[in-house]
């Protein structure tokens, strides 16, 4: 696994330095809720805002929705449907673009079950609309993503359950094959830390800086400096 991630980081910083790239400011509002309804499933509800650093204009938007089979209390299988609206500014229009995705995740507890470590696969299928041609063309994508995520326990509030905690992350997206939206291999890499509020490990709030660097086969590469505000909640419908 190290491997691999020293590969990944030397193609990440190869892209960066093998074309110009823009520098830019965003703020990031992501909602997610996740519904455990029995034993072994469960559905997934997300919403993110991403607009720029004043707040005034809304660049993208993403609604995502799934199904959850746990197989066991760290690892679960999902899929599922996500709409995104990203705006252009050259020509001043939003152009959508739908996905189907499934993933595997695996999740691991350390340090006496204080700190977590999270590893996600994802696979998307993406349908971009293209605005520059008349009819309702679409371009294709394969694309693999993989998340790792890691929670470090800071310090308990008034219960052990109630804490605050240290976020390390980091995402690359990986293009699959040959396809029209971006030729390059490494599409896009999330590297993000912050800090998060625990309660009673059903609500989670996380504050964080985001360092998110997209490729271009078509044009400049971009390198935005994020602020990511994010609410979480898991609920276990079962009990009531």
């Amino acid at each position: 696994m190290k491997k691999i991630g020293i590969v990944l980081l030397l193609l990440i910083y190869n892209n960066c330095y093998s074309q110009k790239t823009v520098q830019g400011q965003r703020v990031w509002f992501a909602y997610t809720v996740q519904y455990k309804v029995s034993e072994n499933w469960g559905c997934h509800i997300e919403a993110q805002f991403r607009l720029d650093n004043q707040l005034q204009q809304n660049l993208q938007n993403l609604f995502r929705v799934g199904g959850i089979y746990y197989l066991s209390n760290s690892k679960s299988i999902s899929g599922g449907y996500a709409l995104v609206n990203t705006f252009n500014a050259s020509q001043d229009e939003f152009y959508k673009e739908n996905r189907s995705w499934e993933q595997y995740q695996l999740n691991a507890k350390w340090n006496d079950n204080k700190n977590t470590i999270i590893h996600r696969f994802r696979l998307e299928q993406r349908w971009v609309e293209q605005l520059a041609t008349e009819s309702d063309a679409t371009d294709y994508q394969d694309r693999f993503r993989y998340l790792n995520r890691n929670f470090f326990h800071i310090t308990n509030l008034r219960a052990s359950s109630e804490e605050i905690y240290a976020i390390v992350q980091n995402e690359v997206f990986m293009t699959v094959g040959n396809n029209k939206v971006n030729s390059k291999f490494i599409d896009q890499n999330r590297f993000l830390v912050g800090f998060g509020l625990n309660y009673n490990n059903n609500i989670r709030l996380e504050l964080a800086y985001m360092n998110q660097f997209i490729t271009s086969s078509s044009g400049n590469y971009v390198m935005n400096h994020t602020v990511s505000v994010s609410l979480f909640q898991n609920l276990d419908l079962k009990k009531h």
